[in-house]
């Protein structure tokens, strides 16, 4: 029975050898992989600021990569192999990897030179010269009918309409939104004055109200928002 039990070590060891010694041959085997990493950088500037989403492509092959925001890649790549460094506006960059490695690892950092294409000149015009410009236009025929139209479009209570109807765009959104921003961090741990204490706004409401303004809107029969407004907001 001891015997029994002495065989068991002994046969775990030779277990544990015949392991090793696979793990060995895999090793040996895939001694020509690298695992190839750096970064791609801007090198036309002295700040070196990374290139972001580069294209890495391993040729004549199927593999590749790119680079992430801050420029960083990492790849399996087989000594010897070209890899090429491909982003817009930038020139394409190959690099041999080195067959005479001796560790599985090799970082470098890659600099990409900014690829600057001069396109000729292109000069568009309606006709083909000023003076041919200058002749058509005086020798345009504008009717009533147009002129109609452009008063029309030009009209300030048209303007005003437009003014009232059409959205705002991003830019207009956007500054509106800072400003209401400011206003706020402005005032920011106290309270806003208020416009019914102000001196300047009291005497513009008793100067309009000398001057008959209130009354000359009320006898046109004008609706309230046409009514000028004041500081005090009546």
């Amino acid at each position: 029975m001891k015997f029994k039990y002495l065989l068991l070590p002994i046969f775990a060891l030779l277990m544990v050898s015949e392991m090793v010694a696979q793990v060995q041959t895999e090793v040996s085997a895939d001694s020509n992989l690298i695992q190839f990493s750096g970064m791609v950088l801007d090198g036309t500037t002295d700040e070196l600021l990374p290139v972001p989403y580069t294209n890495i492509f391993i040729q004549e092959s199927s593999r590749g990569t790119y680079s992430d925001f801050n420029g960083f890649f990492s790849i399996v790549v087989e000594k010897g192999e070209e890899v090429e460094f491909s982003a817009i506006g930038y020139q394409t960059v190959t690099f041999v990897i080195p067959d005479t490695l001796t560790e599985q690892r090799y970082s470098i950092v890659q600099l990409m030179s900014v690829d600057t294409i001069n396109l000729p000149e292109a000069i568009v015009f309606p006709w083909p010269s000023r003076d041919h410009f200058k002749q058509e236009f005086l020798a345009m025929d504008v009717t009533r009918e147009m002129q109609d139209r452009a008063v029309a479009n030009l009209a300030s209570d048209a303007l005003a309409r437009m003014r009232n109807s059409v959205p705002a765009d991003g830019n207009e959104s956007s500054d509106f939104y800072l400003r209401q921003q400011a206003r706020s961090y402005y005032h920011i741990g106290q309270t806003p004055p208020m416009n019914i204490f102000s001196p300047v706004a009291w005497k513009q409401f008793f100067d309009a109200w000398k001057n008959g303004d209130f009354k000359r809107k009320k006898k046109k029969k004008k609706k309230k928002s046409e009514l000028p407004e004041n500081k005090l907001g009546f």
